[in-house]
């Protein structure tokens, strides 16, 4: 046991700007991390942590975020964060409530409001994707929507698994394994930032505002152009919004209409003489082929991805790099060279979809390899910890029961709540699958059971990388049953299998991030989970109804073209047809990505010391599911804080975790803020 540790009552009784997050973690057994964890860090209930103002203010901001990240699913293919801008505008909203009703409503405390963001990320990011994906593609296949019933049916259910598939994984990721989840550090610091008041922990608040406001303002000037396209979009919208509020006051009508029309120009003009995207866009010389462009080929670093890149270190960082380099570099332009060579040969398939111009997508082949590795590492994982998995189902060994082990026990999520929640879980998405889309109960329950590989892949991604790779986990699930009998050549069947797994993976890594937050600040996990299963609820009743207002028909959602659903469609089309149909270069490279998949982490068990020599097996998968731009972003934030230790050790270990926060922080703000706006907009426009 660590000599400083002190009691849970001490933890318990320090203030907010007394306690010190455990950024560095915990060594020893995973029986000893756990006892580190709950007497130097837990703070018992010392503070308010899951009440009913908190679920309330949690569910509301859910719900806003859960149909903007339905629309910008739609739009874009992407949905953003809610953790981190749920924590800011809860701070500021209820700090202004308190204002107002001064002496009758208390401040939140911080893990009140973590508490309250663990409900608006499950309301705001578990909820929708699976609409805007599965379903989604589903409409454009058949031509005809699902009864809401069915669509709110199974949106439900796949968030509550998980929700549930959660409580393991946060053990062994969080507990044991002790993974970064760098936006849950993020938004940790945030959380104690907002609330600290001493001298050192201010200097850290003030160096996190600063780089938010630099990230603000970076989000800003990296999306103005289509922010400026946005406006000229919906310019129609200005004079029906002049002629609503003229009713009320005509002398703010005429300001906002003289506002929104010389912004709407100023930003126009701007983008037509400079394109920011464009001037930092070094896709031509960087391009090594004559054929055409590669999308995602470039320089235009997001300040969020350096961020993250900071706080998951340079090993990730830069295997992520050497993996997207490798592709870019040295297979594309050998496949490229390939597809021209045998152009002619009757029945060949080329690795790549080209364009008209020649332009085409390598991580688009690329996922297929990339998501191999990342599955196979993980299972390897697994299996060479297995002694360590089987321990996050228990808290402590059972010789070692005592009254630490009951204490420790009344915190964590008991076992029989996991078992006790898949029994409904499973016979319900069992029901909808059979009734609603003709899926055999045993594929049914196939697909349930794959949820939780899927889930620990897209886990451990976000908590190495801070990117759930969920689009390209759904085109394994789409793989599997391209091949499983009853299953074949079905499409329905397909989708909803994948759209099953991937929403089970994309709540349960959500949900870990923010239980990596309460991990860091004290918070009750119990609590914290409560609070998660309360928000799926919130964010059901909003994004279903915004789906069908949205989406009235096929024809609605072609006008979207909605890139994420076109290519769930795409996949399903595809195998549906048979796997012979994929290129036979796609699934070398599964061989070779599972190859590798199981290698990397063997090597790193057999010999631990050659680990910070090896690369990471979840980087080199995730690098080959991203852009080469997002690659190359983590790879400036991993230099940057490397650099910088070598430097001032000291400055960087105070510093850098908090700057890196901000940046996550300022362009995850700007990123919400400007899809409400689109999402409002949209509404009231009917676009």
């Amino acid at each position: 046991m660590n000599e400083r540790s002190t009691s849970p009552e001490s933890s318990a009784n320090r203030s907010d700007a007394e306690y010190e997050l455990p950024l560095a973690g915990f060594t020893g057994t995973p029986e000893e991390k756990d006892r580190q964890w709950f007497e130097q860090c837990y703070r018992g209930d010392s503070q308010r942590q899951l009440t009913v103002r908190a679920v309330v203010m949690g569910g509301i901001l859910g719900m806003f975020t859960a149909v903007s990240n339905l629309y910008t699913t739609l739009k874009i293919g992407w949905g953003f964060g809610v953790s981190i801008t749920a924590c800011v505008i809860s701070f500021v909203v209820w700090n202004a409530i308190c204002k107002i009703f001064r002496g009758r409503v208390t401040r939140m405390s911080v893990l009140e409001n973590n508490c309250m963001q663990s409900t608006a990320t499950a309301a705001g990011s578990s909820t929708g994707a699976t609409l805007a994906t599965a379903l989604g593609a589903l409409l454009l296949i058949t031509g005809v929507h699902q009864p809401w019933p069915i669509a709110a049916a199974f949106v439900l259910f796949t968030a509550a698994l998980g929700v549930f598939l959660a409580i393991p994984m946060k053990r062994q990721m969080i507990n044991h394994e002790q993974l970064r989840f760098p936006s849950g550090i993020a938004t940790a610091e945030t959380l104690r930032s907002l609330y600290s008041k001493s001298g050192e922990s201010l200097k850290q608040a003030y160096s996190l505002l600063i780089a938010l406001g630099a990230g603000a303002v970076i989000g800003v000037l990296h999306n103005y152009s289509g922010l400026a396209d946005q406006l000229k979009d919906k310019a129609h919208f200005i004079p029906k919004l002049a002629a609503l509020l003229g009713k009320v006051s005509p002398h703010f009508c005429n300001l906002l209409e003289k506002g929104f029309r010389h912004g709407s120009l100023w930003l126009q003009k701007a983008a037509d003489k400079v394109n920011l995207p464009d001037l930092l866009d070094f896709t031509g010389p960087l391009n090594p082929l004559a054929r055409g462009q590669m999308t995602g080929l470039g320089f235009e670093p997001s300040v969020l991805l350096v961020g993250a890149g900071m706080i998951t270190g340079l090993r990730v960082s830069l295997s992520m790099f050497a993996g997207s380099v490798l592709l870019y570099y040295v297979i594309a332009p050998a496949l490229v060279a390939h597809d021209a060579a045998n152009a002619a040969v009757a029945d060949f398939m080329p690795s790549f979809h080209y364009a008209d111009n020649g332009d085409f997508n390598p991580v688009r082949w690329a996922l297929w390899g990339g998501t191999a590795v990342m599955v196979f590492s993980s299972l390897t994982q697994v299996a060479l910890n297995w002694r360590s998995v089987v321990q996050a189902f228990f808290i402590f060994k059972k010789e070692e029961r005592n009254a630490l082990h009951d204490a420790a026990a009344a915190v964590e999520v008991p076992n029989s709540w996991l078992f006790i929640g898949l029994i409904p879980i499973t016979l319900g998405i069992l029901v909808v699958q059979y009734f609603a889309f003709h899926i055999a109960v045993w594929l049914g329950l196939l697909s349930v059971a794959f949820s939780f590989v899927v889930s620990l892949v897209c886990c451990r991604a976000t908590g190495e990388t801070d990117t759930a790779p969920i689009g390209a986990m759904g085109k394994v699930t789409q793989l599997l049953y391209a091949v499983l009998p009853g299953a074949k050549g079905i499409a329905a069947i397909n989708l909803m299998a994948a759209g099953t797994t991937a929403a089970a993976a994309g709540a349960a890594a959500d949900l870990l991030t923010d239980l990596k937050s309460g991990y860091l600040l004290g918070a009750n996990p119990r609590r914290q989970f409560l609070a998660q299963f309360y928000g799926v609820f919130f964010g059901v009743v909003a994004v279903v109804p915004a789906w069908y207002l949205m989406v009235p028909d096929k024809k609605a959602l072609e006008a979207f073209n909605p890139p994420a659903t076109n290519m769930w469609r795409a996949v399903a089309d595809l195998l549906t047809q048979g796997v012979n149909h994929l290129p036979h270069t796609a699934l070398l490279a599964i061989v070779i990505g599972a190859l590798v998949g199981m290698v990397l982490p063997a090597l790193e068990f057999l010999w631990p010391e050659s680990k910070p020599f090896l690369p990471s097996a979840m980087g080199l998968g995730l690098a080959w599911v991203v852009p080469f731009q997002n690659a190359l972003s983590f790879l400036i934030g991993g230099v940057i804080v490397t650099v910088w230790q070598k430097w001032n050790r000291k400055n960087s270990d105070t510093f850098a975790i908090p700057i890196a926060s901000g940046l996550v922080a300022g362009e995850s703000l700007v990123a919400a803020f400007i899809a409400i706006a689109c999402t409002l907009v949209g509404f009231l426009t009917g676009r």
